[in-house]
């Protein structure tokens, strides 16, 4: 707790202030270190080894909480916690092996697309500090499925990930929305036997058209052609918006139950604005409302909450769900996971709580098992519910 406190008394704002202007070079220098932190001890010279073994343990012993009673099992993958990096942050796998170090339960990576690209043009990603939110437009930006592939392979050959490792999985810019689903199976079939599960990303408000993918007449072909081709029952799951209405999420239940989905993931960027306090984005000095984009972080909070608990009620717990956005703190955290979810993934809120708020979490949700008297996490799953 007081590394957090003075991670936010300090550094955040350096990185907030200094470097807002520019925000990707930053966020490309972070995942530069902990690449180099977390590479092999015997990787580089051998000056290094002493400093990278000790970092490691330092990092390790900082942010890590090893409990049997977070621990679960979904998709008979065993999960030590249930709070993972959200896609995103880690497109290309570049500091895959940091992840575990930094005490998170699983790490999602991408989005990854079939073909390379660049992305939207830059500046694309904004934080707007008095919502605690951050606004990207960031548009898949990645180098492709073939080379998240081939780094995957270097880092383990043997595909014996400390946690889980699951992908995520876009559509590229170039593709026609009528061949989504040719584009979608050209990535699954190039990592199939390298992600621990793959998540179907259809929900980002930054690559044209790519929500209408979430319509029923679209999105059946996609998940059918994937399921067609995951003869190995990798578990599939679907990442949805929050800004869709009621019926929209019933009809994509219904889809996940149809095609044998393994779960859901609730929820992506919204792209609404009236709950913002920020209207003018400091970084640019535009209204908020002339910057294209998703915001993530606390104004999500409460709407990805209400979306897990939709999807919990209709399928009566039946599907497993990874609750994201606006997870800062334990509070957040046990919402969501009481809501409905079995699982938990952040971004923004680890880059505005700093690398300890993964250990601040884990410990808080144990207090509150010890607080409802429950024995492990999976009993806190949808408890909400029962009230």
């Amino acid at each position: 707790m007081l590394l957090t406190q003075l991670y936010r008394a300090g550094l955040r704002p350096l990185l907030f202030d200094v470097f807002k202007a520019d925000l990707e070079t930053v966020h490309r220098q972070t995942i530069d270190t902990l690449a180099w932190l977390a590479a092999e001890p015997t990787a580089g010279r051998v000056l290094h080894q002493p400093t990278r073994l000790a970092a490691q343990a330092a990092i390790a012993h900082l942010c890590k909480v090893n409990h049997p009673r977070l621990a679960q099992s979904l998709w008979q993958i065993s999960f030590a916690n249930p709070l993972g990096l959200a896609a995103g942050f880690d497109k290309d796998g570049t500091a895959a092996r940091a992840w575990p170090l930094l005490g998170f339960g699983f790490a999602e990576l991408g989005t990854v697309t079939a073909h390379a690209q660049p992305g939207n043009p830059q500046p694309r990603l904004f934080r707007l500090p008095a919502d605690r939110a951050a606004l990207n437009r960031m548009g898949f930006n990645n180098q492709g499925a073939a080379a998240l592939a081939n780094r995957l392979t270097k880092l383990w050959p043997e595909g014996d990930y400390p946690v889980p490792i699951g992908i995520n999985l876009g559509k590229s810019k170039i593709t026609p929305l009528e061949k989504a689903a040719e584009d979608y199976l050209q990535s699954f079939e190039c990592l199939k036997n390298q992600g621990s599960y793959f998540v179907v990303n259809v929900s980002s408000p930054n690559t044209p058209g790519l929500r209408s993918l979430q319509a029923k007449a679209q999105l059946a072909p996609i998940l059918e052609t994937l399921q067609t081709a995951n003869s190995a029952g990798k578990p599939l799951l679907v990442k949805i918006s929050p800004d869709l209405a009621t019926e929209d999420i019933h009809e994509i239940v219904q889809l996940a139950q149809t095609y044998e989905l393994a779960g859901i993931i609730a929820t992506n960027t919204t792209i609404e604005r009236q709950t913002l306090s920020t209207r003018i984005v400091p970084a640019t000095g535009k209204s908020v409302t002339d910057e294209a984009g998703g915001i993530s972080g606390a104004p999500v909070s409460d709407r990805s909450t209400e979306v897990i608990r939709l999807i919990y009620e209709q399928t009566q717990g039946s599907l497993p769900i990874i609750g994201v956005g606006g997870i800062f703190n334990a509070d957040d955290a046990w919402a969501k996971i009481t809501a409905g979810a079995s699982l938990l993934q952040t971004y923004t809120g680890w880059v505005y709580e700093g690398p300890t708020m993964v250990k601040d979490i884990l410990n808080g949700l144990l207090i509150r098992l010890d607080e409802h008297n429950l024995s492990n996490i999976s009993e806190a799953v949808g408890r909400s519910h029962l009230q």
